[in-house]
């Protein structure tokens, strides 16, 4: 199911989950959709399960699920998914994502000795039978900061606890602020940090990390190969309540009872989660094949009136974007290098191609309003970190032409599409992911939009492209690409420097300059521990980012889930995350 996982930086969304409009609508501007999810609940209901049974969990993909079964080197949510039932993280929260002890491990902070405790708790056991020790915690920095794993969690966020910048550089074997008082089978683990963030008491805040991994099990393992090992690939382990049975590699597996379970027997018997195709999704809902099943947005007029389900409705915090190639990741330095003339360098460009974006025209006519525009990089969610004075782009194709006038990107006599302001011709090359049945519509709808302000846009490879080569070409800055239209899931802790930060290998515009590295270590310095003033710098950024648009932001959903009306104490709440799949059963 989406589940956004608590404590993940960040992770890569296909963009047809966000963007699932666009098929033939009789209704052009009904906002239907909107008013059914706004009156549907966060949960199903909450009532004593009987033990046992077996539920179907469809997965909508249009291409098989990598199946990389470790945090430390995964980061798609499709891996994140067919996880979620034995990958609990170390830490359970409250509802706005604050860390509490009633998960795995107890979180203990001291500002003033700039620590963080992390202890497990006693019968905390991986589904082999063994105790989740401080070493286990400690391996997870090895993984994520050693060179040869190639995490991409590595980050200048993470790079505040001391030492860990030597051990990624390969300055020393150890980390030296990674501290087991009690040694390496017991439970302790001692974070020391440079300096201590406003942001640290909330999940998924990227200072440091939420899961642990079994050494006894991986250590074997070199970290080159982690990510290919059947140990993380067939047969991984977790503490959470189920263990893996079986799997078929990208299709389909099935989660048993883990018998270790610090919380004791979970209620189901056996989770089967299958990839099924987006485009019968709808078809899969009528027939009831699926105990859980996400809706395809634009085909929820066709499953609504559905019998036999419940709908769950939540707005999740991820947003669709388009970014803009300026740059390249620099593999010895561990960071960006911006090229300042990049085809796509020019702000005015960038401004004009969202400006010429009919994003609330698309979503409107196509998903009934279970879609809708976004307009700044952080999401409403986030409270007052978020700024309502930004207003993003609208369409508003005069301004676009204005903006490219102005930056000399100019027209030949009785040609159809702008030169650049060298007078040489100008295409753009776009890479856009397959998904939803209505891709391809929506993105050659804005290929026309942009046509019209004299911009000639073409897709990379001549297609849409599937997730897993999408995210190879974005990620390896793959010359044939110059725009991208992506998705993210994102963290509950608004801080951005994993996303946007100079050394964060998910910068994937590759843009870096002085002023936004200056925001984002205002936004987590120690002067920000004073809300006022970090809300500031939060406004101060977007504001920065709008004028900027190495990224522009296009949408977020309404996310709808169809649960079987026998199932009870399934939820969406984030204080629930940690318990999910201990409590939801059949209904006694």
């Amino acid at each position: 199911m989406k589940r956004r996982m608590l404590g993940t930086f960040g992770v890569l969304l296909a963009g047809a989950a966000l963007l699932a409009g666009c098929g033939k609508s009789s209704s052009s501007s009904s906002n239907s959709g909107a008013k059914d999810a706004k009156k549907f609940p966060e949960a199903t209901a909450t009532a004593a399960a009987k033990k046992g049974g077996s539920i179907t969990i469809a997965e909508e993909s249009d291409t098989p699920v990598k199946g990389v079964f470790l945090n430390e080197v995964s980061d798609s949510q499709y891996d994140q998914d067919f996880m979620a039932f034995g990958n609990e993280g170390l830490f359970a929260t409250d509802d706005q994502y604050k860390i509490n002890n009633k998960g795995a491990a107890t979180f203990k902070m001291d500002r003033k000795a700039k620590t963080v405790t992390i202890e497990v708790k006693k019968g905390v056991k991986w589904s082999d039978g063994k105790q989740v020790t401080a070493k286990d915690v400690e391996y997870s920095y090895e993984i994520i900061a050693n060179k040869a794993s190639q995490s991409s969690r590595y980050t200048s966020s993470l790079a505040d606890i001391v030492g860990l910048a030597e051990y990624h550089d390969g300055k020393s074997k150890k980390i030296s602020g990674i501290e087991m008082p009690d040694g390496e089978n017991g439970r302790k683990v001692v974070l020391h940090f440079k300096e201590m963030k406003p942001g640290m008491t909330q999940s998924g805040n990227g200072y440091f990390w939420e899961y642990a991994a079994p050494y006894h099990y991986l250590k074997d393992v070199p970290f080159s190969k982690l990510q290919s090992s059947d140990k993380v690939r067939k047969n991984p382990l977790f503490f959470g309540p189920y263990k893996l049975s079986k799997l078929v590699r990208g299709q389909s597996a099935t989660w048993v009872r883990n018998p270790y379970y610090y919380r004791g027997k979970a209620k189901l018997d056996k989770i089967t989660i299958s990839v099924i195709s987006p485009n019968s999704a709808s078809q899969s809902i009528k027939s009831k094949k699926f105990d859980m099943i996400d809706v395809v947005n634009s085909q929820w007029k066709e499953v609504k009136g559905t019998k036999g389900y419940n709908f769950v409705a939540q707005i999740p915090v991820s947003y669709s974007y388009m970014g803009f190639k300026v740059g390249k990741w620099d593999k010895k330095t561990g960071s960006v290098k911006m090229n300042k003339n990049s085809k796509m360098s020019n702000r005015y460009l960038r401004q004009a191609m969202g400006y010429a974006m009919n994003v609330d025209e698309v979503t409107q006519h196509y998903t009934q309003g279970l879609s809708f525009r976004v307009k700044t990089l952080i999401p409403e969610a986030f409270g007052d970190f978020y700024d309502k004075s930004v207003k993003g782009f609208p369409l508003n194709i005069k301004k676009a032409n204005a903006l490219l006038d102005k930056a000399g990107y100019k027209k030949k006599k009785g040609e159809t599409y702008r030169r650049d302001p060298n007078g040489k011709k100008l295409t753009i090359h776009l890479a856009a992911m397959s998904g939803s049945p209505n891709q391809e519509a929506i993105v050659q709808n804005y290929i026309q939009q942009w046509k019209k302000i004299g911009l000639h846009v073409t897709l990379t490879t001549g297609r849409l492209i599937e997730f897993n080569s999408f995210y190879d070409k974005v990620q390896n800055d793959d010359p044939s690409v110059d725009v991208f239209m992506a998705a993210w899931s994102l963290s509950s802790e608004p801080t951005q420097d994993d996303l946007y930060g100079p050394k964060a290998p998910y910068n994937f515009s590759r843009f870096a300059t002085s002023e936004n590295t200056k925001l984002l270590k205002e936004m987590s310095s120690d002067k920000a521990f004073n809300h006022s003033y970090r809300v500031q710098k939060f406004h101060e950024w977007q504001q920065y980012m709008q004028k900027e648009a190495f990224v522009i932001p296009l949408t977020n959903s309404y996310s709808i889930t169809a649960v079987n009306n026998k199932l009870v104490n399934y939820s969406t709440k984030p204080s629930k995350a940690a318990t999910l799949w201990y409590e939801t059963g059949f209904k006694k």
